[in-house]
């Protein structure tokens, strides 16, 4: 199950994960113009943990999940 939710200057996606046996915390991601950030929460340490991508980065990742196993290169010519 997700949420979507548009904001005045990023759009924010919740992903929950309630249909597991192992359940992991809610993961955030919130989209601006020139970035995505990535955050969860670590009952462990209690810190909310952040990543930030570049819309390059999410391009690539996005494209990733459909292909198989290999390293790839971005062609720029």
């Amino acid at each position: 199950m997700f949420t979507i939710e548009h904001e005045f200057d990023c759009t924010v996606v919740t992903l929950l994960d309630h249909d597991t046996p192992h359940l992991q915390e809610d993961v955030i991601v919130t989209s601006f113009d020139d970035c995505v950030t990535v955050e969860q929460y670590d009952p462990h340490t209690g810190h909310m943990h952040k990543v930030t991508l570049s819309m390059a980065q999410v391009t690539e990742l996005a494209a990733s999940l459909a292909l198989p196993e290999g390293a790839y290169a971005h062609d720029t010519a």
